[in-house]
């Protein structure tokens, strides 16, 4: 049976993303930098070039501005959300080779829409929960609450990822 991506897990994901703007002076929601220096739009769609080229940093300003040159608004920000979790929710399925509840899908697909496939594929996480050790891949969510800093290229633990890893195990262990 498919998993569904239910209304707890979009509010998580939305409340941990927020709806940026990253230019309140022009209408609209605009681009702007999460905390590991990617362009984004409204609930954290990365902003990528015609070629799939993800746009990071200062440099790409104009070239991320120039996708959405006249800024989204929330009902599309949420019909990217929409979109992006139906794609990720199919990595997901394509990881997991055991049953979950459509809570425990919800957490995963939270937790690789913000850390991306590759890193949720060769994670303690993914092995935890393919062994069927769900208390032990529930735990691991908690250690993902770092991320690299742009300016010194060091991890470090950022309290909004903490809240977000401890509300993930919290839907994941609800039933």
């Amino acid at each position: 049976m498919a998993n569904t991506i239910n209304g707890a897990t979009v509010g998580l994901v939305k409340q941990f993303e927020g709806l940026g703007d990253g230019d309140k002076d022009k209408p609209g929601l605009q681009p702007y930098i999460c905390p590991a220096g990617y362009w984004t739009i409204g609930y954290g769609r990365v902003v990528r070039g015609t070629d799939g080229r993800m746009f990071k940093g200062e440099v790409d300003r104009k070239a991320a501005n120039a996708v959405y040159p006249n800024g989204i608004d929330e009902p599309q920000a949420s019909a990217f959300l929409a979109e992006d979790l139906s794609g990720v929710g199919r990595q997901v399925a394509g990881k997991v080779k055991v049953g979950l509840t459509d809570n425990q899908f919800g957490a995963c697909v939270s937790f690789v829409y913000n850390i991306g496939i590759g890193a949720f594929a060769a994670s303690t996480l993914l092995k935890k929960l393919n062994a069927g050790d769900y208390a032990g891949a529930a735990d691991q969510f908690l250690v993902w609450n770092k991320t690299t800093d742009p300016r010194t290229g060091q991890k470090v633990a950022l309290a909004g990822l903490t809240r977000r890893r401890q509300a993930e195990r919290g839907l994941f262990l609800t039933a």
